[in-house]
């Protein structure tokens, strides 16, 4: 028993700790605060902690990461501050301060054994602020009934929401040290983000105009120096990322080795939670705040129907992206959680990955007794299948919502972690050197055991890998090509660059661009008796049937904005088609716009672009199985303009749908310019839909049919026109018949040269301001007139 005295002692000695972190702001006052931290978690043992724990450690929390530590902070605003000692690490470039930031967050440090320990003694329990938790959590928690079937439904949520025991009605999450440590730390990059925002940026077009932020995160497109620069912003927080994920995360058969229990060394093994819930926690931690958060679809739908739950997020939510700022570090995790794959597939008992995560009530799904289901992941099994549905969203999202008036460094980093989940086979040891450097030469085998050398490319043993991800290689590629579409006017050069990545992994193999083949053509066919390989692919149709309508739940391009897609695009796949809004049309449509972008742009690597270009085309006639560029005749003329018009269609007009609104060129259609008034641009194209169908100049008239020319049978019963009231009605209605006859040859002449109703110009800027002015002017002049 402690007694009363060295209770106070400690109370007294964790108040001056804090009070010492929290002036801390300078290297050397970091420095000594560290030093101190360590200092009293070295002298006292796990049940002396309490205090520390209490009311050290979420100031040091708030100093680490940077975070007001004001509880009346709007959840708005959710800046960072950069007196963060991370931020000041990396802005300084202080090596010395970095490692020592590193040593006190280390799995191995004493500050995380100390965590552990606490937890073993439950000495302290935290209520995490609701405003900081994903956004979907935060409106379910709005509402009673959604918070009582949250728990159910999250399993990171199990056992850890409770009741407000002030507020009575409303539930909030309880966290014990570890958990909430790893709360704040997996907060800290979405905190960045949203207190950034997107950047604007102001698109010119030029000869010299290069969207330099589309390289500067692709591999193979970016500077070495470049690299330099955003390795050292962020070095800190991906080095602990990755410690924390080989500390936490087994990436191989925990029934073979555990080798992670030696990342506790100060304490027993008895103290801490099991290493499976404490990876599940930690993994899930990872999946809700970076790839879910503002999803308006977080869930599977099956699961929510099981449960009853309906999520009116969609209203809530809109079309926006992902948090940006979270590409590096979701590609960091997302590589790492792969490696689980690399050990799955090296094993002949290989798990089936085509299906969703299960979730099991004694072994098996049951729907009434869902209420008690939670998601479980054998201990041999691969962690892609809780990854695929939110990754696969959280790319999707984010090449849909993409602003085009904002920064592209964000979609960069998400086509960077894309492309790179694409080749799982081309994991090394390599990719994970500078960050494993500080780890410690005793935990560098776990992932040698993992990654045996191997070559770094497809075979057989991926196959399994590959139909269980089959959408990331079909219809996310039929995605990605409406969004190169979208923003091939930014930088057609590295716009070029990027589909050609995509396209050269889907052919850096004829193993796989067969196996990819194979799978379309069964999704488009019915079984067969034979036993044929293609026959043996219809068993996992089902499966990315299920996938298909479940990833892609919601997801559409809104009007006007360059979409090509339909509100029931998640019901087929389309790569291979050969229709007008196939994959093998499409990407014709992008070589010819492409050229066409790269010789307006001119310039002194035209010469390099077209060679590019070229290689393009030449990758896409091996995937295809044909020359992609056909000759070019008067009927496929018109319909590829034909086709050009369709791509940047608006999709709906109030309540009917705009599939019959066809416009002739590209201009109307073309996406929103940082020239134009957006929702203005919007209104005017529907309101010239509308204009057209009313006015019959959606359908061409026929030169070659007479003109039915319309007459007046008078009555033989005819008599004088006298009065003059008479009189006038005869100049009217003769006035009227003169104006109905000359629209009439108005709309006429319009449809025989198939003219069309188009009001967006007026949606310019220029014009705008230029009304404006006048509108202005003449209030002026009537308010000086009115005073006169």
């Amino acid at each position: 028993m402690i007694s009363r005295g060295y209770a106070t002692d400690t109370q007294s000695k964790s108040s001056d700790i804090a009070a010492a972190v929290l002036a801390a702001s300078s290297p050397l006052q970091i420095l000594a605060a560290c030093d101190a931290v360590e200092s009293f978690l070295h002298k006292h043992t796990a049940d002396q902690t309490r205090w520390f724990f209490s009311i050290t450690f979420p100031t040091l929390i708030c100093k680490i990461f940077g975070f007001d530590e004001s509880s009346s902070a709007s959840a708005a605003v959710k800046s960072v501050s950069p007196s963060g000692w991370i931020d000041i690490a990396a802005l300084s470039n202080d090596t010395q301060l970095a490692g020592r930031i590193f040593s006190l967050l280390s799995p191995n440090g004493v500050l995380l054994s100390s965590i552990v320990a606490a937890d073993g003694l439950s000495l302290v329990k935290y209520v995490f602020p609701v405003e900081r938790l994903p956004e979907w959590v935060r409106y379910m928690l709005q509402n009673e009934r959604d918070s009582l079937v949250l728990s159910d439904l999250c399993p990171l949520f199990k056992n850890r929401l409770k009741e407000d025991s002030v507020k009575g009605s409303s539930f909030q999450v309880q966290l014990n040290v570890f958990e909430y440590y790893m709360f704040w730390f997996v907060y800290y990059p979405v905190c960045r983000g949203n207190s950034e925002g997107p950047q604007t940026v102001s698109v010119r077009r030029s000869r010299r105009f290069r969207l330099e932020n589309w390289a500067y995160s692709i591999p193979g497109l970016s500077s070495t120096k470049r690299g330099m620069e955003q390795k050292n912003e962020g070095d800190l927080y991906m080095r602990l990322l990755y410690a924390y994920l080989r500390a936490y995360v087994p990436v191989a058969d925990m029934k073979a080795h555990q080798p992670y229990r030696s990342s506790l060394l100060h304490y027993s093994f008895s103290y801490e939670t099991p290493i499976v819930e404490k990876a599940e926690f930690l993994v899930n931690t990872l999946i809700h705040f970076w790839l879910v958060d503002n999803d308006f679809s977080p869930l599977p739908v099956n699961l929510c129907k099981s449960f009853g739950v309906t999520f009116p997020f969609r209203s809530v939510l809109g079309d926006i992206p992902p948090t940006s700022g979270l590409g590096e570090v979701v590609n960091v995790c997302v590589k790492y959680l792969n490696l689980s794959s690399i050990a799955s597939s090296d094993r002949n008992d290989q798990v089936d990955y085509t299906k969703s995560p299960k979730w099991k009530v004694g072994g098996t799904f049951n729907a009434s007794q869902s209420r008690n289901a939670v998601p479980v992941v054998d201990s041999g099994n691969s962690w892609n299948s809780w990854i695929q549905r939110p990754l696969y969203r959280f790319i999707l999202r984010t090449f849909l919502y993409c602003p085009m008036e904002s920064s592209i460094k964000n979609a960069s980093q998400v086509f960077t972690l894309w492309v790179s989940y694409l080749e799982p086979w081309s994991i090394s040891m390599e990719e994970f050197a500078e960050l494993d450097s500080d780890l410690g030469k005793s935990n560098r085998g776990t992932l040698k055991e993992v990654t045996p050398s191997m070559p770094h490319g497809y075979t057989s043993s991926w196959q399994v890998f590959v139909l269980a991800n089959y959408l990331y290689y079909s219809s996310l590629v039929m995605h990605f090509i409406g969004f190169a579409h979208k923003f091939l006017h930014t930088d057609p050069e590295v716009i070029v660059k990027m589909v050609s990545k995509v396209i050269t992994i889907l052919t850096s193999s004829t193993e796989l661009m067969d196996l990819i083949k194979n799978v379309d053509i069964v999704f488009h066919s019915k079984p067969a008796g034979s036993k044929s390989m293609l026959n043996a692919l219809h068993r996992y149709v089902p499966a990315i049937c299920e996938q298909l309508q479940d990833w892609e739940d919601g997801l559409s391009e809104t009007d006007a904005d360059g979409s090509f897609l339909h509100e029931n695009w998640n019901k087929d796949l389309r790569l291979f088609s050969d229709g007008e809004d196939g994959g093998q049309k499409l990407l014709q449509l992008f070589v010819l716009r492409a050229e066409s972008e790269l010789q307006s742009t001119g310039g002194e690597n035209l010469s390099k672009n077209l060679q590019g270009l070229d290689g393009l085309k030449s990758k896409l006639c091996q995937l295809f199985g044909g020359p992609i560029m056909k000759p070019v005749s008067t009927p496929e003329t018109v319909q590829c303009e034909y086709m050009r018009d369709e791509i940047f269609k608006p999709r709906s007009f109030a309540n009917r749908a705009m599939v019959d609104i066809k416009y002739k060129g590209d201009w109307m259609k073309r996406p929103i310019s940082d020239d134009e008034i957006g929702w203005l641009a919007k209104v005017l194209v529907k309101l010239s839909g509308w204009l057209n169908e009313s006015l019959g100049l959606s359908q061409v008239e026929s030169s070659q049919e007479s003109p039915s020319w319309s007459y007046v049978d008078v009555s033989s019963d005819t008599r004088s026109v006298c009065g003059p009231m008479e009189m006038i009605k005869v100049v009217l209605c003769s006035f009227i018949s003169w104006l109905l006859m000359l629209r009439g040859a108005g709309v006429r002449f319009m449809r025989e040269h198939g003219i069309r109703v188009n009001l967006r110009v007026l949606a310019s800027k220029k014009v705008v301001v230029v009304l404006l002015v006048i509108a202005a002017f003449s209030l002026l002049r009537r308010a000086f007139f009115g005073i006169g």
